[in-house]
């Protein structure tokens, strides 16, 4: 899913653009297991490889394991997928809503919503909730039935919130659907792939 929306935006937005991809579901499932620093290793071999097929910029897109790709040795800017997003959203108001479907979503991505409020001089309060059932449905091929998920969820948060978050890029798809909300709505793809693009 993944690949083809970040192929999908780049080819908007800058045709003929190439993009290289790297799939690596194990270390997602072994940062859940034991912690994000135990794909350190692992993740720094992928950045190696991939400035050595030629990449000039990389964007990390698990937010599970973004800050750990932002922390390793590279040669090349290395960034996660949900910085820009972040960005954006603490300058929306005091009050973000952050949307996930991973448990150990949660605290990464609110260490960078604290991070990037204090570095814009912002204050921030987080309100976070798991949409319940999405993360099985994801890993089953059913995407309107996690897509669904996220929006039901999101739903219940936007009263109390000035804006929120989708966490997962994967949840892209869900950002068009909740169009009608009185408050904006930011998935991670969009700004990620403006953010890369102005570093190359």
């Amino acid at each position: 899913m993944h690949p083809a929306t970040f192929d999908r935006l780049l080819a908007r937005r800058r045709p003929g653009v190439q993009a290289l991809h790297v799939v690596d579901e194990k270390l997602l499932v072994d940062a859940r297991n034991h912690g994000p620093d135990a794909v350190a290793e692992r993740v720094a071999q992928h950045l190696t490889a991939l400035v050595g097929q030629g990449a000039t910029v990389v964007c990390c897109t698990c937010s599970t394991i973004g800050d750990t790709a932002e922390r390793a040795r590279a040669d090349v800017p290395v960034f996660r997928v949900d910085r820009p997003m972040a960005a954006r959203a603490v300058r929306c108001g005091p009050r973000v809503g952050v949307v996930a479907a991973l448990e150990s979503t949660l605290e990464p991505t609110a260490a960078l919503l604290r991070q990037e409020a204090e570095s814009a001089g912002q204050e921030v309060r987080i309100e976070q909730l798991i949409a319940d059932g999405a993360w099985g449905r994801f890993e089953d091929g059913d995407e309107p039935g996690y897509l669904a998920s996220v929006v039901h969820t999101a739903r219940r948060l936007a009263d109390d919130v000035d804006i929120l978050i989708l966490a997962q890029a994967s949840m892209a798809g869900a950002e068009p659907l909740l169009a009608d909300l009185a408050i904006p709505v930011l998935s991670s793809p969009g700004p990620a792939v403006q953010h890369l693009l102005g570093l190359t």
